[in-house]
């Protein structure tokens, strides 16, 4: 097992030896509120791995290496932000709903979540899966530990008994109000 103090000393050299080649290394190749962060790391993982760092004059090249893996994985940070950011400025911009709107809505979900805290813990439990953590009928079998068919009926009884909780009527039902009468013109 090494020696802790030995470890702490190898790297104490390294980060004074090297340290300003490595920041300068990471500013070269990266936004400047970036280049800190990745050279922290650099030192971070020389640190993780500091039994396999080389004591002589091939320690600087070894943390170029790793400062290597580290300015990769930044610009795929900088890569997948940019592309984030695109995709968002693309999607619609709505206006601000006025005053009233705001007011239903919030009344609306009120009512929705008190229906939800009315019902069984299970029945909650089975529209959070679904609602809140966006499982598919497949995964929430799993989670529940059942077949994919007994996920299916607890989910779509748990929307009915919330939708009868929060005094909305069931659609597929045949006894639901009709917009059109039975037999009349569409």
């Amino acid at each position: 097992m090494p020696d802790p103090a030995a470890s702490e000393a190898r790297f104490r050299k390294a980060f004074d030896e090297h340290f300003d080649a490595i920041t300068r290394y990471c500013f070269r190749r990266l936004p400047a509120n970036q280049a800190n962060d990745a050279a922290a790391n650099v030192f971070t993982v020389a640190w993780k791995k500091i039994d396999q760092m080389p004591e002589d004059e091939r320690a600087l090249p070894w943390l170029y290496g790793i400062a290597r893996y580290e300015v990769s994985t930044f610009r795929r940070s900088l890569r997948r932000a940019a592309a984030l950011s695109s995709k968002l400025n693309s999607q619609p911009r709505y206006a601000d709903p006025d005053p009233e709107t705001v007011i239903v809505r919030n009344v609306e979900h009120a009512s929705v979540l008190q229906a939800l805290h009315s019902l069984k813990h299970a029945d909650q439990e089975v529209l959070r899966l679904r609602a809140y953590e966006g499982l598919s009928l497949d995964e929430l079998s799993t989670a529940l530990g059942c077949s994919r068919e007994a996920a299916k009926k607890r989910s779509a009884r748990a929307v009915k008994r919330l939708r009868k909780a929060a005094g909305q009527y069931d659609w597929s039902s045949p006894h639901a109000p009709r917009a059109i009468p039975k037999g009349g013109d569409a």
